[in-house]
């Protein structure tokens, strides 16, 4: 049976050795997220920050961090759960091996919420100011809520059936907000919460929204679960949590978990936007001050010893990595029932998760051709980008599962090198320009504006990929110190960036116009084009962020002996991708090093995470 209430959780953590605490002062501004952030890297325990400068109530950070800790949380459940999505997917299985889904009816029970008539989130009533004011990064706007469930009903059709749990980030103070009366949401409009909006919008009037914050564990993953259309994320939590989710709901206001920690009771006016942000995002920079929905404060109610829960976002990989990683064991299976002949597919962490897709499909079309090429892996490409939240992606690189079934998509420098020994740079891009990407990327043409490329490979090998230079690259002025990133990929440092969004650099076309397929740079099939090669090629993780978060496929990506035909763009030598960053980009993250000296001494010997870090 899963957990009762978040302080039910943090008691057992601690028990099992999965949970420090902190007793000395810590500031919510800077120090707490960056603690949250250092341990989350060095895999330690969830810690209890029992003294928040400031403020009467605790937090805890890192609960999520590493996978075994997850598993922790959900370990009476998870099994179950597996069970009925896979169920799902193959109803005939029941029939086969009926025993291992006898649990499958007690799952679905337990999926139904229950209202009930009073609960310990109605006991006390604060405000905005007083709630942890905590700030991960220098040039946040302000404190924000960072693991919070916002709850909303469909005003066309309310009641729980409509009803939408997502994680929106909420800011809680600072910009024009009025302090008590106002906080900010960002939300986009393809969400679940976007819908509610949209319908409270065409009726013209505001509509009920409630922040939770805290309960049991299995509410703040609820939220970011993608789930179908018409299956309530509360549902959902009451199956993983192994409990029927308990609701009070005060008269005239939406319902609310009787064990959440915190609520925050208010209406969004579809009309009204103020300015939100600056944020650190997950993306490594920050997402920019932008006019988003604005929601009128009516209550904060709390908990008895309420605990707020949160985590920091940043450069991947942080703690929602392990988000990522649960949702991909729990919902992975279904991926091949909802779009046919798709066998995997992986959004990249250390990308930024939107900005790179991998895919696995099936190229079954006239197999007895004798040079195969991408065809039906084509269609799925299309499929796949539009399913949720994948339509958010700029990059999908999909493969053939017959060129070699064993291939682990998880393992991204073996896909990498399986689609670059067999990639026709002449035929096998495709692009999609003038459409929509993430609103937290900022390498696009404007907010939300950008374009897509898929790599489509199939088929026997072209090609042999390097790993070391042979020879002295002769190359264009002002490019020097190319740098072998993986097999196949190199990275050359160019001069730093002079155009901007209208009047683009014409650096890389020329670096391209000088060289010829004959060179020896095209024995590397891909190269990027950087400031800092060596930082490029220090590890996966760097290659994989500098080339995919700084790029945007319709204007930064190049090719030696490049030719359109019939409106198709292909390149007969190397695939060179401008990986620079942009005078129009969002700043990266950086951590104030007076408070990282801070949080360094908590590490040494006496110290709270002496050990740890």
């Amino acid at each position: 049976m899963g957990y009762r209430n978040l302080e039910e959780c943090v008691e057992d953590l601690e028990k099992v050795g999965e949970l420090i605490r902190i007793e000395a002062e810590v500031d919510p501004y800077l120090e707490a997220a960056e603690i949250q952030r250092r341990v989350f890297q060095a895999e330690g325990p969830a810690i209890y920050f029992a003294n928040l400068k400031g403020c009467q109530f605790p937090a805890v950070g890192n609960l999520y961090g590493t996978m075994k800790r997850m598993r922790y949380l959900f370990r009476d459940t998870l099994e179950s759960v597996q069970r009925l999505v896979a169920l799902k997917i193959d109803p005939a299985a029941f029939k086969t091996k009926p025993w291992r889904y006898f649990s499958a009816g007690t799952t679905a029970w337990t999926m139904l919420p229950k209202k009930v008539r009073r609960g310990p989130i109605l006991s006390h009533q604060t405000t905005i100011d007083q709630l942890p004011q905590i700030q991960s990064w220098p040039d946040d706007g302000g404190a924000f809520i960072t693991l919070p469930q916002v709850y909303t009903e469909n005003v066309d059709k309310p009641g729980m059936f409509q009803s939408n749990l997502g994680m929106y980030r909420v800011q809680l103070g600072g910009n024009d907000y009025e302090q008590n009366k106002e906080i900010g949401l960002h939300y986009q409009i393809h969400r679940g919460i976007g819908v509610h909006h949209a319908a409270a919008l065409k009726r013209g009037e505001s509509f009920r929204v409630n922040i939770f914050v805290g309960g049991p564990p299995v509410m703040a993953l609820s939220a970011v679960m993608p789930l179908p259309e018409g299956l309530p994320e509360l549902f959902f939590a009451g199956a993983l949590g192994g409990r029927r989710v308990r609701l009070v709901q005060p008269s005239g206001k939406l319902p609310m978990p009787a064990e959440a920690d915190f609520c925050i009771v208010g209406r969004i006016d579809p009309q009204q936007q103020k300015p939100e942000g600056p944020f650190g995002d997950h993306l490594g920079y920050y997402s920019l001050i932008h006019d988003f929905p604005v929601m009128q404060v009516e209550a904060v109610y709390h908990r008895p010893n309420a605990i707020w829960p949160f985590t920091s976002v940043g450069r991947p990989p942080q703690e929602d990595t392990m988000f990522g990683e649960i949702i991909h064991e729990i919902t992975g299976p279904a991926i091949p029932s909802v779009i046919t002949g798709v066998k995997a597919v992986h959004a990249v962490d250390a990308a930024g998760v939107h900005p790179l897709l991998l895919a696995i499909g099936s190229e079954r079309y006239v197999p007895y051709q004798p040079r195969r090429r991408p065809q039906e892996l084509l269609t799925q490409a299309n499929a796949i980008l539009g399913q949720g939240q994948l339509s958010l992606a700029k990059y999908l690189l999909i493969i053939a599962e017959e060129d070699q079934p064993d291939l682990n998509i998880h393992h991204i420098d073996e896909f990498l090198q399986h689609l670059l020994k067999r990639i026709d740079w002449r035929r096998d891009l495709h692009f999609q320009t003038c459409t929509t990407i993430d609103t937290l990327d900022y390498s696009g043409s404007g907010l939300n504006e950008g374009s897509k490329v898929v790599w489509a490979a199939v088929g026997e090998k072209q090609r042999e990929l390097p790993t070391t230079i042979e020879e002295t690259f002769t190359l264009p002025d002002n490019f020097k110190n190319p740098k072998v990133c993986l097999p196949g990929v190199l990275a050359i440092e160019g001069p730093p960036y002079q155009g901007s969004r209208e009047e683009p650099d014409q650096t890389i076309e020329k670096f391209c116009q000088q060289l010829d397929s004959s060179h020896p740079v095209n024995q590397f099939p891909l190269i990027i084009i950087v400031e800092d090669s060596d930082f490029a090629s220090q590890n996966l993780n760097n290659f994989l962020w500098v080339t995919f978060t700084r790029s945007n496929p319709a204007s930064d990506i190049y090719g030696i002996e490049a030719k359109t035909f019939q409106k198709h763009w292909g390149c007969r030598g190397s695939l060179v991708i401008d990986a620079r960053y942009k005078t129009y980009m969002a700043p990266p993250l950086l951590e104030d090093p007076d408070v990282s000296k801070r949080v360094e001494s908590l590490a040494t010997k006496g110290g709270p995470l002496h050990g740890i870090l």
